[in-house]
């Protein structure tokens, strides 16, 4: 009884007379102050904006009342900072480790307060709890700051044999720390490179393969599982990069088997990210028909209120696009516009979805949820190549000459010819471009040959051929093919014929 009645000395004498934290239970009309009125409004209203917060709280706009809003929010700032304290982690849509590294944050916290508060009798029980949940987790560094924490207090005691034997285990871990943390150095650098210029990304192909021999080495000798995650991270990195979609479907499966034989920390392995990885592979593989078949199972492992969700989905889709599923690409697109998390999306990420959804409607109307009218104004307003050359670039410029070879409108096909011409020019130079550059000329062919679908086809047999036998190319240079350019090929010499018949 003595260790709690401690702990209630200290919880009451060393209490903080006003707790810094908010009533967010609280609801309407239940009398909260002005910091949860302002909490409410922030959680309740869209775009609340501080001239709105002072018209609803104070009644008026006034600079006296803006600048009680500016205070306001200081307040209710540091309050809610507070209350990072206090989330629940147990939630599945969280990666499973930070339950339990939550668990070992906060044991280590309250094994400090106690040490500041010359609590000793309930210490070394809380520090032998959180060293076990940090070993069991694989969470090094938690692992030698309550190591230093179990000295610091054998030291005070005098049990010498105890602070030996924990000096020795320190040392071990430290050891281990320092391998981590040299591995997650290497990992960071080679992300950095990888979200710069292409001519970085071309840099971190050279190197590597040396790291990863480094981290393979470091991995044997020490068994932790923060260099095997950045192992496994750097090991898929270079494979996407080399446009080896093969081997990436051959190590995610790899790391799922080892993970069903209880040879990865189920306390730290989470399968949604080699799902993604691998689902993502069979797309670029050209796996179709198995990666359709793994979808809908690995649709499930993710939450449909998180931003992987909506990436899973858009690999799905593409999946069914390559497939010439159409009716399926459009069941996932009503999916994502139904989600109710949709309005959470980013930008970009909406933007691919347009255009994702401008090729489901230019190949089968009837999917996409489009009137002719609001497609034509999507093909009009989509920006043009942005500077970074990568990406969806090429997407754009051929969705914009297949509308209007459909259409007929010549001059704008003039137009986008020369657009064609200078974007290959500038951008598509090197043999990671070859199958969008063989693409262009293809499309080229269909003015220079005045829209003649037999003599189209006859003089461009020889590129298609050439387009048929060229590899996707890797991640580092890739623009992504919505549907596979030997699809879109036939798809127009298809427009030319029908052009052709109508003309006739």
């Amino acid at each position: 009884m003595i260790e709690l009645t401690n702990l209630a000395k200290i919880v009451t004498n060393r209490r903080l007379a006003n707790l810094p934290l908010l009533g967010v239970a609280k609801g309407k009309g239940k009398g909260r102050n002005r910091e949860e009125e302002l909490l409410h409004l922030l959680t309740t209203e869209t775009n609340l904006t501080s001239l709105q917060a002072a018209k609803m709280l104070y009644g008026s706009t006034s600079a006296q009342s803006r600048a009680a809003v500016r205070k306001l929010k200081q307040r209710l700032q540091e309050k809610l900072l507070n209350h990072l304290y206090f989330l629940d982690y147990s939630d599945p849509r969280h990666p499973v480790f930070r339950r339990y590294e939550q668990q070992c944050l906060d044991l280590l916290q309250q094994a400090r307060v106690l040490w500041w508060e010359s609590e000793r009798s309930l210490l070394p029980q809380l520090l032998r709890k959180t060293l076990r949940l940090a070993q069991d987790g694989d969470f090094t560094q938690h692992v030698v700051s309550t190591l230093d924490l179990m000295r610091n207090l054998y030291v005070e005691s005098n049990d010498f044999a105890k602070y030996r034997a924990t000096v020795r285990l320190s040392e071990r871990y430290q050891e281990v720390l320092e391998k981590e943390r040299e591995a997650l150095h290497l990992f960071w650098g080679a992300k950095m490179d990888l979200m710069r210029s292409v001519q970085a990304r071309r840099r971190l192909l050279q190197y590597l393969p040396e790291v990863i021999g480094k981290l393979e080495e470091s991995s044997r000798a020490t068994r932790s599982y923060v260099i095997y995650d950045a192992l496994l991270k750097l090991q898929l990195m270079h494979q996407e990069l080399l446009g080896n979609f093969e081997e990436i479907i051959t190590i995610t499966a790899e790391a799922e088997d080892l993970y069903a034989k209880g040879k990865l920390n189920r306390k730290r392995f989470d399968s949604r990210f080699t799902k993604f990885y691998s689902l993502y592979a069979h797309l670029r593989a050209r796996r179709l028909d198995e990666g359709l078949a793994l979808g809908e199972n690995y649709m499930k492992a993710f939450s449909r209120s998180t931003g992987n969700w909506f990436s899973m989905l858009e690999n799905y889709f593409l999946l069914a696009m390559h497939s010439g599923e159409y009716v399926k690409a459009g069941e996932l697109l009503k999916r994502m516009q139904q989600n109710p998390f949709v309005t959470r999306l980013t930008r970009p990420a909406v933007q691919r979805w347009e255009l994702m959804r401008a090729y489901l409607y230019f190949v089968r109307p009837e999917e996409a949820g489009r009137r002719t009218l609001q497609f034509a104004q999507l093909v009009q307003s989509i920006p043009d190549h942005s500077r970074d050359k990568r990406g969806y670039n090429v997407a754009i410029l051929i969705l914009q000459f297949l509308h209007y070879l459909r259409q007929g409108h010549d001059e704008a096909l003039l137009a986008r010819l020369e657009g064609l011409r200078k974007y290959e020019t500038a951008y598509l130079r090197d043999a990671s471009t070859l199958r969008s550059r063989l693409l262009f000329r293809l499309l080229q062919l269909t003015v220079k040959q005045n829209f003649d679908p037999v003599a189209v086809e006859e003089k461009g047999q020889a590129l298609f051929e050439r387009l048929r036998d060229a590899p996707p190319p890797g991640e580092a240079y890739s623009e992504i093919e919505i549907i596979p350019y030997e699809n879109l090929w036939r798809l127009t010499l298809g427009i030319l014929r029908q052009r052709k018949a109508e003309a006739r």
